[in-house]
């Protein structure tokens, strides 16, 4: 029976007599072996799972659209939707009650909002081919499944972490890292540490791996920290952004007490990346504007005119100060200017790539060394000749 439970996390509705009677009858020595193949239909929405003697095939579901997962509600939404408007894909929803949208730029797509949780329960079931959640939220439902692949792991927002709560006071006013909360006397069998979360896989999966043995876990959803004041909870695991509700409730983090970093991420079904047509091409096209637009993100173009002899005597003179290097070096051209009928390059040209906590000292370092007319534009968009993290995807995909 322990073989179905993964399935039946994922689809607790999912019919319980028909798996009993699978698993008894095949699982008996004196019965004959035989092949028995069934469909189990989850009330949550998915499509139907087929099993074939005891094993989930493997194939993507038969339709032509591709589907992109985006959060329905709250900060997490909209900064998605921010995001990909900034990276020129703009989500084009007619009625802002409907749960489906399109993004005009990328044919074939469509764009489904969706609990961040049943966006990861979508891709693995298949009904979406990419999603945008938080990395908390693979982790938690995701629970390792490899048919989940990260696309980009670091999307720059929603940014927080998974962590372990205690009171500052009573008997944990002097226990300050989780080493010295496993060590205490007072949880036993008997008399378990209890903690209240949200997360009832990632907080047992990390007490397990920590030593701390007598544990019990209450579920809740919400207003965790009053759970220890309210004496429910000895402790909590919940997330933390800045830590100020914690504080302003007694409560305190400790060392080694950080179970997950985490962010948005783009996340993908590995059977829609290969058995789906175009998934890869769109997938691909995402991935490049994203990974352009966050790379120029606080970056500036600062182009400027300098006298010289030649355009090597300039670089030379740039490359000899410590914040005009730009990307890869700075690009010098001749200015060409007209003078008693004549053309000649009395100026050159110059531009760099500057980082915004750098910007005014390169402009100091520029007019040193002889420069004028400093002009300065943000970067909207920096394309590499090819995207780092798409050849992780093929690596990670054995392309």
């Amino acid at each position: 029976m322990a073989v179905v439970n993964p399935f039946l996390q994922q689809c607790p509705s999912a019919s319980v007599s028909s798996l009993c009677a699978f698993y008894s009858h095949s699982g008996s020595s004196n019965s004959p072996r035989m092949s028995v193949k069934f469909t189990i239909s989850c009330s949550s929405a998915t499509s139907p799972v087929t099993v074939v003697n005891g094993n989930i095939d493997q194939r993507a579901p038969e339709r032509n659209e591709i589907r992109l997962g985006l959060p329905s509600k709250g900060r997490m939404a909209s900064d998605t939707i921010e995001l990909l408007k900034n990276c020129q894909l703009s989500v084009k929803q007619v009625n802002p009650r409907q749960y489906v949208a399109e993004i005009p730029q990328l044919s074939n797509l469509q764009v489904w909002f969706q609990r961040p949780k049943d966006v990861v329960r979508k891709l693995v079931s298949g009904d979406l081919d990419l999603g945008v959640v938080g990395l908390d939220t693979i982790s938690e439902y995701g629970q390792g499944n490899e048919d989940l692949i990260l696309v980009h792991d670091a999307l720059e927002f929603g940014e927080c972490r998974l962590s372990l709560a205690i009171p500052k006071y009573g008997i944990f006013e002097n226990i300050n890292s989780l080493k010295e909360l496993a060590q205490m006397p007072q949880w036993t069998a008997e008399r378990p540490l209890r903690v209240a979360t949200g997360f009832s896989y990632l907080a047992p999966k990390f007490m397990r791996e920590n030593g701390l043995k007598h544990v019990m876990f209450s579920t809740a959803d919400g207003a965790l920290e009053a759970a220890p004041a309210m004496g429910i909870a000895d402790a909590i695991v919940d997330l933390v952004s800045s830590g100020t509700t914690l504080r302003e409730n007694n409560l305190k983090e400790i060392d080694g007490g950080v179970i997950l970093e985490s962010q948005a991420v783009l996340v993908a079904g590995r059977k829609s990346l290969t058995q789906r047509k175009g998934v890869m091409d769109t997938t691909r096209e995402i991935l490049e504007r994203l990974e352009a637009h966050l790379r120029a993100i606080g970056q500036f173009t600062v182009t400027a005119n300098m006298r010289g002899t030649s355009a090597e005597e300039v670089a030379e003179r740039i490359l000899s100060q410590t914040s005009l290097s730009g990307l890869q070096g700075p690009t010098v051209g001749p200015v060409f200017s007209k003078h008693d009928g004549k053309v000649a390059a009395d100026y050159f040209a110059i531009v760099i790539c500057v980082p915004k906590k750098l910007l005014y000292k390169s402009v100091q370092q520029l007019r040193s060394i002889g420069g004028s007319g400093v002009l300065i534009s943000p970067l909207t968009y920096i394309f590499d000749e090819e995207t780092p993290r798409w050849r992780e995807l093929l690596s990670k995909l054995s392309l």
